[in-house]
């Protein structure tokens, strides 16, 4: 049955992928004390299985592919925090994770050395201390052989782990204290004292009203969507929304008084309505130049954006999959529909032709050579060319009809299918030597890759927050981001509870993402001149 079993395997490759995505999900939802590997079971699923079907080998392009679908989505959906962080305060951010990245991959090649660790197995620990895909396809690359993807599983659970631990030791130590989370769209009805009778709502936006936006007025018992000539008398009400309560009471105290029910308890003559966005033709445009039917009043009141809700800006763009509230006639309301599209199924719309152009040129950006003097040829890629050109492309978000952009739900579906697929493909091929050297020298290459992570992090950690004074939510979004697994940034918003670390994870995975890339290569084809020359 055994051997049955074997044959099987080691003749279907796709049937041994799935399998290896399908077992290996399922042991990843298994958490022992609050952790869990998460899709990074995959991994060792397809070693267990390599191990157990000789035969077993996954080839062709499939675990490449779902390599570039990975980073794709991480670029897209990163784009524009990375080049505001590259351009912005996250400079001094991005130069602390290059120099304990940079050192993380001293300390290993420096006990590589020490310890008479092959050169493929060293750059796979690196790598699998970083959780870095994207590096470990570089290593594969410049070596050649599979001794990367060895080295990579072996260091790849503490990779995940040992930050885990890092930043609950380190949030014990520091204790930092951070405000709690706040609502930021809040409605408020404000009726009109008799001293600011006759102004016109552009004087008043301009003063009083300058927090706070003014969506309705109502006068003469009637609800309209006011322009900013419209003149206010007393007894007139407005409804404002606003990032705070605390805006709407500055307000309220100035203008008049809050009385609630005021306009909303009128739907004669605008009404409320929410629709999900589903048509591309409303993404990806700032709401100052947003088409709106013509011929009668409306105005775009509230976005929500999966579990945000966000006041309106002239420079926010609308997304596939998000819901905004409109004030219309009653009688427009199906017109309204029809011009935002209101499908729920827009949360998993995107368009295959920009995910294939970009696909393309990211592709096509890592196959161009880069000489480096002394060293030889590198390129980004398959790791590094899709990655930067999604990057580019998330920022741009839409270039004519193209929208370049994705909703979050399928990037997710995207991001985590195409990584499950990497990490089968690298495990189910890596199976056989995985355990020959394990049994050889497994523990001294386990040390080495903990020793590689906990210089990384201690670094970023330690310099961060007592030489650099970054605060502690930005830090452990900086921490997550270098080591560079999800599951650690989904820890850290745990212990720092704003949005802080998603922005810092953003701005330095990418750039981590590229170093870790090129210097993968530096070091494998510095060691072939030297190999080279010492022949």
């Amino acid at each position: 049955m055994l051997d049955l079993a074997r044959d099987i395997i080691g003749s279907q490759p796709i049937l041994t992928a799935f399998l290896a995505i399908g077992v290996g999900y399922l042991v990843g939802q298994i958490s022992v004390a609050g952790f869990s590997l998460g899709v990074g079971a995959v991994l060792f699923v397809g070693l267990a299985i390599g191990a157990f079907a000789p035969k077993a080998q996954i080839v062709g392009p499939i675990g490449l592919t779902g390599l570039i679908m990975f980073l794709y989505g991480i670029g897209i959906l990163y784009g524009r925090q990375f080049f505001e962080g590259i351009f912005g305060s996250g400079q001094k951010y991005n130069l602390l994770a290059l120099i304990a990245c940079l050192a993380g991959l001293g300390v290993a090649l420096g006990l590589g050395h020490i310890f008479g660790i092959k050169l493929g197995h060293t750059l796979g620990l690196y790598a699998g201390s970083m959780t870095s895909t994207a590096s470990l396809q570089a290593a594969l690359d410049v070596m050649k052989n599979k001794d990367p993807s060895i080295g990579y599983s072996i260091a790849y659970p503490f990779g995940v782990l040992g930050p885990i631990l890092c930043i609950y030791a380190m949030t014990q130590i520091v204790r930092p204290k951070f405000p709690a989370k706040v609502q930021r769209f809040h409605m408020g009805e404000i009726s009109i004292g008799a001293s600011f009778a006759g102004k016109k709502l552009e004087e008043l936006t301009a003063g009083i009203l300058a927090g706070v936006k003014v969506t309705m007025v109502r006068k003469g018992g009637r609800n309209f969507v006011p322009t900013s000539d419209t003149v206010v008398s007393a007894g007139d009400a407005v409804l404002v929304v606003a990032e705070s309560e605390e805006a709407i009471a500055k307000a309220a105290a100035e203008l008049g008084a809050l009385q609630p029910g005021t306009l909303a308890s009128d739907r004669a003559d605008l009404d409320y309505i929410r629709v999900f966005v589903g048509k591309g033709d409303v993404v990806g445009i700032p709401l100052a130049n947003l088409p709106m039917p013509s011929g009668y009043p409306t105005y775009l009141l509230h976005v929500r954006r999966y579990d945000a809700d966000l006041v309106p800006s002239p420079d926010l763009m609308l997304e596939f999959g998000d819901r905004v509230g409109v004030l219309t006639p009653p009688d427009k309301k199906e017109e309204i529909r029809r011009h935002f599209g209101d499908t729920v199924k827009a949360a998993a719309e995107f368009s295959y032709v920009s995910l294939g152009l970009g696909m393309v040129m990211g592709v096509l950006l890592g196959l161009i050579p880069i000489p480096i003097p002394g060293i030889g040829i590198v390129t980004l890629g398959i790791g590094g060319g899709p990655l930067i050109v999604a990057l580019i492309l998330g920022k741009l978000r839409r270039t004519g009809p193209l929208l370049w952009t994705m909703p979050l739900p399928a990037n997710i579906v995207l991001r985590n299918f195409g990584l499950a697929m990497f990490l089968a493909t690298v495990g189910v091929n890596a199976g056989q030597p995985f355990v020959r050297t394990v049994a050889e020298s497994g523990f001294t290459m386990l040390f080495i890759g903990v020793a590689v992570l906990l210089t990384t992090v201690f670094i970023v950690l330690v310099v961060g927050h007592y030489v650099l004074k970054i605060p502690y939510d930005d830090l452990v979004g900086v921490t997550s981001g270098a080591t560079g697994n999800p599951a650690i940034l989904v820890y850290s918003t745990k212990m720092a509870p704003t949005e802080r670390p998603d922005i810092g994870y953003a701005m330095i995975f990418p750039s981590m993402t590229l170093v870790k890339v090129i210097a993968a290569q530096i070091v494998g084809l510095l060691a072939g001149a030297g190999a080279a020359g010492g022949g």
